[in-house]
């Protein structure tokens, strides 16, 4: 039981880590909802009867990505995938190289392991966080069509904060500060309201003429005498 308490707490420090150091664009929500997956979901790897073998592999990519190994995080996550593609180990290794890999410049290199979760992961949670991290590699690189397309995808409800986000972000870009506003507007209603990366988004929808959102009614007060929040500016 030590053994894999430590195991567990890597991975969860791994994960943290790779969110964090990801760019400006990462919300500790996100960060949050990562480390609750992994949380929740590490002992339930090993007591399933998982492969030591891949969870061996999988520690082998964390501890190159620690230590900025990108041949050895190659080495192990290759025979990850093709060894133990179904084990619940090789997506979270994917994701972990793919931080390595953009990190060292490696775009389509990173963009292949976020498309390899993907299409391979059976953990909607891996796939939401893989589609977000796609979809922000498309938005980087001016391809706002792409980045759309995955945020329209389908995803676990407790993502729709972060993907509304970005989805402002892209429809900025695009120059529709009609529907970027509305896309902000609903990061706003789905983000935890003592998130502090509320603010980030409130900012950004201010910014393309945008409106703060109306203060919730008192406890107890009637639905007509609440605040009515100012029509939005036009662009």
């Amino acid at each position: 039981m030590a053994v894999y308490d430590r195991e567990e707490q890597e991975s969860i420090e791994d994960l943290k880590a790779w969110w964090s150091r990801w760019g400006n664009t990462v919300s500790w929500v996100a960060i949050t909802a990562a480390v609750v997956v992994v949380g929740a979901q590490a002992w339930r790897w090993y007591s399933a009867g998982q492969s030591d073998a891949a969870g061996a592999l999988y520690f082998a990519v964390a501890s190159a990505a620690r230590t900025n190994e990108p041949t050895k995080a190659r080495e192990a996550m290759t025979a990850l995938a093709d060894k133990h593609a179904g084990s619940a180990f090789a997506p979270r290794g994917a994701l972990i190289y793919a931080k390595l890999l953009w990190d060292a410049g490696d775009k389509p290199g990173a963009r292949a392991q976020f498309q390899w979760v993907i299409d391979r992961s059976s953990d909607d949670d891996l796939k939401a966080i893989a589609r977000y991290r796609l979809a922000e590699v498309h938005l980087d690189e001016k391809q706002v069509d792409e980045a759309l397309k995955l945020l329209d995808t389908k995803h676990p409800d407790a993502y729709a904060g972060l993907y509304a986000d970005l989805r402002g972000d892209a429809l900025t870009s695009a120059g529709k500060l009609p529907e970027a506003r509305t896309a902000y507007e609903t990061a706003l209603a789905k983000l935890d309201p003592k998130s502090g990366y509320r603010n980030y988004v409130q900012v950004k929808l201010e910014a393309i003429g945008g409106s703060a959102p109306a203060p919730a009614p008192p406890a107890g007060a009637s639905p007509a005498s609440a605040p009515v929040a100012p029509a939005p500016a036009k662009p």
